[in-house]
């Protein structure tokens, strides 16, 4: 089994990613919120956490090898609970991902419903077996709570929440830039200036440095 792949990522399309390794390309299923991220990577080397399933029909023969990718490691652990859920298969999970896997793991582990069925292909009755299944099981993944928020913030300094305030307002999740900048500040614990911090935390992001 291929738990991990390491190549240079040629293509990125709607559901999938082509990484080409030993000279040989493989078509590689990401989730919708990754795309993103993986768009910054083109043409460079990445790293994948990768899971092989097999699609197709036993019955007519008609059997496919498939690959699915994550850059982080989370992501990957939230998506083998995530498929344990009757019903949810990897096409299915694959689909529904379009909001980062903490943030789905907090609406999880908080019950909210009405948040899930904004996900693609989630409906109510889905939305209710997912909270059934999985609440409780991923307080490891989840978001810390909103109380918690200005607690981690403080542990920025002023000139890294300027810079947090620049990357939230791009698109990017609180969650993400905080843990970017305190990557960043680790690196380059001299950097002072927000735009700094801003270009530090992007390095991270796409994998430069970190």
């Amino acid at each position: 089994m291929i738990v991990r792949l390491t190549g240079k990522l040629t293509d990125v399309a709607e559901e999938s990613i082509v990484v080409e390794t030993g000279g040989v390309g493989r078509e590689v299923l990401v989730p919708r919120f990754a795309l993103g991220e993986l768009a910054t990577y083109r043409g460079r080397e990445i790293t994948l956490h990768t899971i092989e399933f097999i699609e197709g029909n036993p019955g007519s023969g008609n059997l496919v090898p498939r690959l699915v990718g994550f850059l982080h490691a989370e992501d990957k652990l939230f998506f083998t609970r995530f498929v344990g859920v009757k019903g949810i298969g990897a096409r299915k999970a694959l689909k529904a991902l379009a909001e980062p896997v903490r943030r789905i793991a907090s609406w999880i582990e908080s019950a909210d419903g009405r948040a899930l069925v904004r996900l693609p292909g989630v409906g109510k009755r889905a939305a209710e077996l997912i909270i059934a299944t999985l609440k409780g099981k991923l307080t490891d993944l989840a978001l810390p709570p909103e109380a918690d928020a200005p607690a981690r913030a403080d542990r920025l300094t002023a000139s890294q929440r300027d810079a947090l305030e620049v990357l939230v307002g791009w698109g990017d999740p609180r969650s993400d830039a905080e843990r970017w900048l305190q990557r960043a500040a680790q690196v380059h614990p001299d950097i002072d200036a927000p735009a700094d911090w801003v270009r530090a935390a992007y390095r991270v992001k796409t994998g430069v440095e970190g």
